[in-house]
């Protein structure tokens, strides 16, 4: 397929070294120029490997705009887990970078071992977001509308990735093992006792390992 939903992964990491060499004939000087070089180098070597890869800095973004914007707008539970289907991303202009997809968002509580979803829903669309500070921000977010403007809104806010969106939204149980994966990492990097997720009407079903 030439059209296909795009998953961010982070970015290898490239770690600068430096070595001392020689000895022998080297001055006092010298020595402590070569040892302040390597020591330069390593705080150089530290900077790259604490720097957060772009793709990663925006998907954190979105996922705090999801979680602290649009999830406050559903009913409250415990715990609050972004679920993002990236189409595409233009990252030309430094100051409004692009990313369209299909965002979801969903509350649950826990329950025993199982996360119990209260509430939550879809919002594709267009997110804008903008430098700042280290990170980045969501300046404008144009939603995909509801009801009869359906349609039309997403045709207009994906233009020619339309097809793509299209596509992405439809693949629902490719769509759902995402959202486990991604609660089971979220359950992992919490401490969470939670190994099932349910929702509402539905049987509960195991978070994978």
């Amino acid at each position: 397929m030439n059209k296909s939903m795009k998953m961010w992964m982070t970015a290898a990491i490239l770690l600068c070294g430096a070595c001392l060499a020689g000895c022998g004939n080297k001055n006092t000087n010298e020595q402590l120029s070569a040892t302040k070089g390597m020591e330069n180098a390593q705080v150089e070597a530290q900077a790259t490997e604490n720097q957060v890869p772009e793709p990663v800095a925006w998907e954190n973004a979105i996922n705090d705009y999801m979680v602290n914007v649009i999830g406050k707008n559903y009913a409250e539970a415990e715990y609050c887990i972004p679920c993002s289907f990236i189409v595409s991303t233009d990252d030309g202009n430094k100051d409004d970078i692009l990313v369209w997809g299909d965002f979801w968002v969903f509350n649950y509580n826990l329950s025993g071992d199982t996360l119990k979803t209260v509430s939550g829903g879809d919002h594709p669309g267009l997110m804008h977001l903008k430098k700042v500070g280290n990170g980045y921000e969501i300046s404008n977010f144009e939603v995909v509308e509801d009801g009869a403007g359906n349609l039309e809104s997403a045709e207009r806010i994906f233009g020619d990735k339309f097809d793509s969106f299209q596509e992405v939204n439809g693949l629902v149980e490719k769509r759902e093992d995402m959202r486990l994966r991604l609660v089971s990492d979220y359950v992992k990097k919490h401490g969470l006792s939670a190994t099932m997720l349910q929702d509402y009407g539905w049987p509960a079903v195991a978070l994978p390992l």
